[in-house]
């Protein structure tokens, strides 16, 4: 909640004009994707005021939970009307590639787009202190007007080096990566050695250490992706969709698959869901 890149772009929405309510995790939630916690095992969701240097009077509130049910929350009515956008971020490390698929910051602009809003996720490259913030929000001030007149469910991703704006080679689209962060596990015995890459675990309990690459360092990475812009240097923007139905492509598995289920002894596809009885009533089966 006290992130300072979450200060930023609550000042950039608050100087281009909008009516701002801050609602954000009081911890970090790297890494939980649109997760939103065990809210069928809990009474409630916990929350604090807190105020933002600069910014008094901007109703913020910390909660105990994840990014995505902060947008939750604010969408049905937890922190007063339901907002027209939602601006994720900034967070400091890029979100780029299939490490979007897993990010808190993504997985809130996501979790808006599933409710019919127009989102946007910043995030800034991770780099010695103190990062340069500004250069994300005035990027993400400049998009503010386009993305408030785009049509509902949109989502962009932008991730910004860690330059001063006059430093940036550029800024461009850049098509999701399929770099990941995460390479490979490699086990630690009791003794401290390693063992080979590839093995099952040598003891019921124990320590994966991960082997984690900067993104854009493989050879594979294609300049004209996010992973690739933001490693040589350009802010990167990625229009974004979140869960939905497969198309065509799925065509072929579905109809097998329910072929099969259809072999099954007693499974069928049941009546017509959208038949109706002589009273009008959904028919049952």
């Amino acid at each position: 909640m006290r992130a300072p890149g979450i200060a930023a772009l609550a000042r950039t929405a608050v100087t281009a004009g909008h009516d701002v309510v801050v609602v954000a995790p009081m911890v970090d939630y790297s890494g939980a994707g649109a997760a939103v916690g065990p809210v069928h095992s809990r009474d409630g969701v916990d929350y604090e005021t807190f105020e933002i240097d600069g910014l008094r009077g901007v109703p913020t509130y910390g909660i105990d939970g994840p990014p995505a049910l902060a947008v939750i929350l604010a969408c049905v009515g937890g922190f007063g009307p339901r907002p027209d956008l939602v601006l994720s971020g900034i967070n400091h490390g890029v979100n780029v590639g299939r490490s979007a698929l897993h990010s808190g910051t993504v997985g809130a602009a996501l979790t808006a787009a599933h409710f019919g809003l127009r989102a946007l996720a910043v995030s800034i490259r991770y780099g010695p202190e103190p990062a340069p913030w500004t250069t994300a929000a005035i990027l993400a001030g400049g998009v503010l007007p386009v993305l408030a007149t785009s049509p509902e469910g949109t989502t962009l991703n932008l991730n910004v080096p860690d330059l001063e704006i006059s430093q940036l080679r550029g800024l461009r689209h850049g098509r999701l990566g399929r770099g990941g962060t995460i390479r490979s596990a490699v086990h630690d015995t009791s003794e401290g050695s390693a063992l080979p890459h590839v093995a099952l675990p040598p003891e019921p309990s124990g320590t994966l250490r991960l082997d984690l690459a900067p993104p854009g360092r493989g050879r594979a990475t294609e300049p004209d992706t996010d992973v690739g812009l933001v490693a040589l240097d350009y802010a990167a923007l990625t229009p974004l969709v979140g869960v939905r139905e497969a198309g065509a492509e799925a065509a072929g598995t579905l109809g097998a698959a329910l072929d099969a289920f259809y072999a099954l002894p007693e499974v069928g596809p049941g009546p017509d869901p959208g038949a109706r009885d002589a009273g009008g009533r959904a028919a049952a089966g």
